[in-house]
């Protein structure tokens, strides 16, 4: 998209931004207490560190929106696929960082998949309405988190128990493509006991996933089915003394097409999802300690029985993937007048099964990796400590040290100095190392593996201003550079016998910016962001991974747009009714093509409407309008996204 496009769309912000009010309501909600920066509870104006925060109303504001649909919005963070069928692959980027570099926690508990080659979570598998606050923390951020939390974190923050003995809820919705939505929750507290308990259900007739470009309209929809259940019980034992107890599980079908621009009728995928764990918190006077356990198994199952056939030579395929993941970790967190100390181990073991059969005229074929060889264990040690100087200068500097029972030791760091000019305007500049441990796939593919690999090694620069320019006017500007280097490829090794591997060749550099303007003016909320982005990889070896006579450098952010707007308007109405309104935008981006050169795809915007009504404190109504100008456009070349839909419902609380 052109950047003009921009220029005139910042012009059209500005226009609407009038004189602000003295309502002081906006600097506090900006100034929100966050945990995911430091690992306690933080107000963002006493962290140099760059957070985002979507809130509990902002997730109101938002029903009818997936989860990857509300970060897609968030300044840096781009999700392709965000608006294809429900069930799509969910790729989640942070300031251009390929998939797997950005790490989900679920509570402040790291979450993955290790049977898929780049260790990712499926945000599929989550459920907004079990939601309480989502905090995306950007930026290098391995010494508090480990593994994969490279260009950011995303920490989803799930519903506690309410503060009567009981309380419960219903929420039910439906839309286009044949999509009904429902969730039921119970929650309260009594005595020394808490819990929280909630069901969602969401089940779509979909759309074909593939795109028809020969306009044959014979292409079949692509439907969904899911399931989320989730619990957590709270026992306080004393003021001192606290556990909890949690479990959930997701599982959803759907529909899938066999590749781009061509349908399949018969193949379907099931991803199941068991998390189950416990914690411990003991709290002194100034010292806080804290015991967690996580087991996480995902299951992901792809069956085709070719009944209809795309391809006249393929007959049958049934394939199975299993991820193993154990989380175990104790920190404590110390704090005196002018210092927090914040230091921890965690132990984290992973581990695969995979199985894949099929047949054809040429007869059948498959492969097993089995988890008594798939398998791997980090042990690490990780410290932070947060310095008030003065009233005015703050340090945040830390390092963690990791041992993988593969490739050995590596070390990470943190250095965030950030300065107050006066109350309102905050100055910092951050140094952060980061890491990625190669995955179980890449480790141990049959084909491809390699157990010589060692971990991409990235330092992260940020460098900006967040200004409190009154309490109704926010602006904050961000720099941010990466750097990685052992970045993993797959390369033809072997051109004679067509033999390719995963080996660590190519260095890595992002950099770009973040601008975010937050504006309150009586009835009305402005919230707007915009990113530019742009990255480079060297190389011996091309994108297509043949080796080549020297070095090269080319543009690898494949389907990562170099520029990105968001826009938002609400208006509270009356005290029952709100209205709001919301632009997305994106440039052109690169798509990877296979022995072929990249393909560009078109720049394209959405536009999304949508209204919610309180009829008293109990019942709420809500309407959401999605893509009004019915814009065609590809996430991914060769596949759909949604035109013009919508959803509507109703929430009851008792």
């Amino acid at each position: 998209m052109k950047m003009k496009f921009f220029a005139v769309a910042a012009t059209i912000i500005g226009s609407y931004i009038p004189a602000w009010s003295q309502d002081s309501s906006q600097s506090k909600q900006l100034d929100e207490v966050v945990v995911t920066a430091t690992r306690y509870p933080l107000k963002q104006s006493e962290t140099g560190k760059v957070v985002s925060i979507i809130n509990r109303d902002a997730l109101e504001k938002n029903k009818g929106r997936t989860l990857p649909e509300i970060l897609n919005q968030v300044a840096g963070v781009s999700i392709n696929g965000a608006n294809n069928t429900l069930g799509s692959i969910q790729t989640l980027n942070i300031r251009g960082a390929s998939a797997g570099n950005a790490l989900i926690l679920i509570d402040g508990i790291p979450v993955n998949d290790p049977s898929v080659i780049y260790n990712y979570f499926d945000l599929n598998l989550l459920s907004t309405d079990q939601i309480e606050r989502i905090e995306i923390l950007k930026g290098g951020q391995s010494t508090l988190y480990g593994s994969d939390a490279v260009a950011g974190v995303i920490n989803v923050i799930t519903k506690k128990s309410a503060a009567k003995n009981l309380s419960a809820s219903i929420g039910v919705s439906a839309g286009s493509y044949g999509t009904v939505k429902t969730n039921l929750g119970l929650s309260g507290s009594a005595g020394i006991l808490s819990y929280n308990a909630q069901y969602g259900l969401i089940k779509s007739d979909g759309f074909s996933s593939a795109f028809d470009s020969t306009d044959s309209k014979k292409y079949d929809r692509d439907g969904y089915l899911q399931h989320v259940l989730s619990a957590n019980m709270g026992l306080q034992f004393s003021s001192r003394l606290s556990a909890r107890f949690f479990g959930r599980f997701s599982k959803y079908k759907t529909d899938l097409d066999v590749g781009a621009f061509t349908d399949e009728r018969d193949y379907t995928s099931t991803s199941k999802d068991l998390q189950t764990g416990t914690g411990l918190t003991y709290n002194l006077q100034q010292t806080n300690i804290h015991l967690n356990y996580q087991f996480d198994k995902v299951t992901r199952s792809y069956l085709d029985d070719s009944l209809f056939r795309s391809d006249p030579s393929f007959y049958y395929s049934n394939s199975k993937y299993t991820g193993i993941t154990h989380y175990a970790e104790i920190y404590a967190n110390r704090q005196w007048k002018n210092a927090t100390l914040i230091a921890g181990i965690d132990y984290r073991y992973h581990k695969t099964s995979q199985d894949y059969f099929s047949y054809g005229i040429y007869g059948p074929f498959s492969t097993t990796l089995n988890d008594s060889l798939a398998h791997m264990w980090q042990l690490s040690s990780y410290g932070s400590l947060l310095l008030k100087f003065s009233r005015h200068f703050s340090l945040e500097s830390g390092g963690r040290w990791n041992h993988h029972s593969l490739y050995g030791n590596n070390f990470t760091y943190t250095f965030n100095p950030f300065y107050h000019i006066g109350e309102n305007l905050k100055i910092f500049a951050n140094l952060y190392s980061a890491f990625k441990t190669p995955s179980l796939y890449q480790l141990f593919d049959p084909y491809a593996g390699n157990k010589n690999l060692k971990p991409e090694n990235s330092t992260i620069i940020e460098t900006g201003i967040a200004w409190t320019i009154s309490p109704q006017l926010w602006f904050r500007s961000v720099f941010f550079f990466n750097n990685t280097k052992n970045s993993i490829q797959y390369v033809m090794v072997d051109p004679v016998n067509f033999t390719s591997q995963y080996q660590n060749v190519s260095q890595q550099k992002n950099h770009g910016i973040e601008l975010e303007l937050t504006k309150k003016t009586g009835n009305w909320n402005f919230v707007s962001n915009y990113t530019f982005t742009t990255g480079k990889t060297s190389s011996s070896y091309d994108a297509t991974g043949n080796k080549l006579n020297g070095d090269t450098t080319y543009n690898n952010l494949y389907r990562i747009p170099r520029n990105a707007f968001n826009f938002s308007a609400s208006l509270q109405v009356t005290a029952k009714l709100s209205l709001s309104t919301s632009l997305h935008a994106v440039s052109k981006r690169l798509e990877r093509v296979y022995a072929s050169a990249p393909v560009v795809l078109a720049s394209y915007y959405t536009v999304d409407v949508s209204g919610n009504y309180h009829f008293d404190k109990k019942l709420s109504a809500f309407v959401s309008l999605k893509n009004i100008t019915n814009q065609q456009y590809f996430d991914t070349r060769g596949y759909n996204s949604r035109l013009f839909n919508f959803m509507t419902g109703i929430t009851l609380n008792l």
